[in-house]
């Protein structure tokens, strides 16, 4: 099953970054871009992932054309289908690492998943505040807690470029394993090469066009 279609896709700031864009995304695939620093990679994965009407093309998410829905229905999408990591982590510094988890399963209806939590390594976290934890610790929090929603389609920038060759490898690991299990689907922006290539589908953004490697 098709989770995310994209068609010609165009979009600019002070110059062009790209024109004439498509990919598609199935159930339990993994999907990657990679190009160098001010391609537009994060760009492309905010207009996939709801956060930025494109200048040109259509954006198709579980059926539906996304940037014609009404902003409630977007909020639906983004609170209940996708989830969204961010290379900064924005935890609610106050608040346990259990309060953080309890802020995105009851939005979601859900419930804290023993198996993330072990996937990640933070069980034992759980009673710190989130202030207090490393920056790995923090970052490993984060992604958890977008899994907790249970999200059919992960969208994640560089969401390892804070941490430690070993973390990230766990972490990345943690995160494949939740597409498997869950038939869910990854979008993936990063500069690691390595990583890009553990994906089903590697692309390249150069030259304002994507190439699939």
């Amino acid at each position: 099953m098709i989770l995310l279609q994209a068609s010609g896709l165009g979009h600019r700031f002070d110059c062009s970054l790209f024109h004439a864009l498509a990919l598609e995304v199935c159930e339990g695939e993994t999907l990657s871009i990679v190009g160098v620093s001010g391609s537009g990679k994060s760009t492309l994965l905010h207009i996939l992932a709801t956060l930025l009407r494109p200048m040109e093309g259509d954006v198709f998410l579980f059926g539906k054309n996304i940037y014609t829905l009404s902003n409630d229905s977007l909020l639906a999408i983004r609170r209940n289908q996708i989830g969204i990591v961010f290379q900064s982590h924005y935890l609610f510094r106050g608040f346990s690492a259990t309060e953080n988890l309890q802020v995105a399963t009851l939005l979601a209806g859900e419930t804290i998943d023993e198996n993330i939590l072990q996937g990640f390594k933070i069980e034992h976290l759980l009673h710190s505040n989130a202030s207090k934890l490393s920056g790995g610790e923090q970052q490993r929090l984060s992604i958890a807690r977008v899994l907790m929603k249970k999200p059919k389609i992960i969208f994640a920038d560089e969401p390892t470029g804070n941490l430690d060759q070993e973390t990230s490898a766990n972490v990345m690991n943690a995160i494949f394993d939740y597409v498997e299990y869950m038939k869910a689907a990854l979008v993936l922006v990063t500069h690691d090469i390595e990583l890009a290539h553990r994906c089903t589908k590697c692309f390249t953004l150069a030259n304002q066009t994507l190439t699939q490697s």
